[in-house]
């Protein structure tokens, strides 16, 4: 979002906001508050529709997933209420939706306000929240190529996803560099294993699990999220070549950019910063977050041999099988150049601009139709 207002901001002299739900609200003010503190971060009640990827009707009616259903529906009306109010008083040109829950209710709002919308799909499945806004809006963007969504062409574009301007390939000096800064040794091969924001306990725990045969090959960092950091730093003493860290708050990109050898998550925007920067890539996709939008995903580049998938059964099935993958990968560079070539092709370093010129052009013409 960030990088599509910083275009925006070069166009001309635009009114911007940004809204959000009150679980994002801290870091998104402390997101903006280093880009422009002048853009106000303000807060939208929302709920969520928990659906989980695989699992029976049964299952989604259990109690402690139905109640929790019916309490944020009631979130939804107030959201939509509250965005509402907060349409009518400020009638913005335009709307920019990227997805998720809390963009429900401020999307029909404006709506029924006549607001255009326009809207961003990160992931290579369309969001719920977008399949429901799509028939309204104005211009979409998508993350993947078009023929992962069943958007109209004519109001579709695949533009990529906006990611900032340090996700780029570097030189290997450079990478020697970022190495040395990071207090590796910038002569051994880096493999950087990062779960997310709150961390991947599966993944966490199977990079322990083979600790000793990574670092015989390389240097391992590993970013384990916050939710089980101190339980790991109990487990696993310091040692030259390792470094784990509960989250990276300033400077991922030099983190990746450093790296031989990244193992992640399928998250949308990750993976395309990793396209950007050109980087061989492990993705352990989660099979089970809604509508298994990981998995589809990681399919878009294992279908165009961009990276290389470990599922979390294999992760169960075989203890060794990161290992294996991880250590069979840095010996052979050919391999590892070849994923990096590949996954750089999705690599769209004007997304942003790109997003930026759809947002304008739909004011355009918006302002012709007046």
């Amino acid at each position: 979002m960030v990088a599509v207002f910083r275009e925006l901001k070069k166009s001309g002299d635009h009114e911007l906001r940004f809204w959000c739900d009150r679980k994002f609200g801290a870091r998104a003010r402390g997101i903006f508050s280093k880009f422009d503190d002048t853009i106000p971060v303000e807060l939208i009640i929302a709920g969520k529709l928990r659906r989980y990827h695989g699992k029976s009707t049964s299952f989604h009616l259990r109690p402690s997933i139905l109640l929790p259903n019916v309490r944020d529906a009631f979130k939804v009306v107030i959201g939509f209420c509250q965005s509402f109010i907060k349409l009518l008083i400020w009638r913005p040109d335009v709307i920019f939706i990227k997805g998720g829950y809390v963009c429900l209710p401020a999307g029909y709002a404006a709506r029924l306000l006549k607001i255009p919308l326009v809207l961003h799909d990160s992931d290579a499945h369309p969001g719920l929240t977008n399949r429901l806004l799509s028939p309204f809006a104005k211009a979409i963007g998508t993350g993947a190529p078009l023929k992962y969504y069943n958007y109209p062409p004519e109001k579709a574009k695949y533009v990529g996803i906006p990611v900032a301007a340090e996700f780029k390939p570097y030189t290997d000096e450079e990478r020697r560099q970022l190495k040395s800064k990071l207090q590796f040794d910038p002569n051994r091969p880096l493999v950087v294993i990062t779960g997310g924001g709150l961390g991947a306990a599966r993944i966490n725990e199977a990079v322990v699990a083979v600790r000793e045969d990574l670092l015989a090959e390389s240097s391992v960092f590993l970013i384990s999220g916050n939710l089980q950091y101190e339980q790991l730093k109990e487990a696993v003493s310091e040692c030259d070549g390792w470094r784990l860290q509960a989250f990276v708050h300033d400077g991922m990109a030099e983190v990746l950019a450093a790296a031989d050898l990244v193992v992640t998550r399928a998250g949308a925007t990750t993976l395309l910063e990793l396209a950007a920067l050109h980087k061989p890539t492990i993705i352990i996709p989660n099979g089970r977050l809604t509508a298994g939008h990981q998995l589809k995903n990681a399919k878009v580049y294992q279908e165009a041999l961009a990276a290389v998938i470990v599922t979390e059964d294999e992760l169960d099935d075989d203890s060794q099988i990161l290992a294996k993958k991880i250590i069979g990968l840095l010996r052979s560079q050919k391999i590892l150049q070849g994923l990096g070539n590949n996954f750089g092709k999705f690599a769209k370093p004007n997304a942003a601009r790109d997003m930026s010129n759809m947002i304008l052009t739909t004011i355009r013409r918006q302002g012709r139709r007046k």
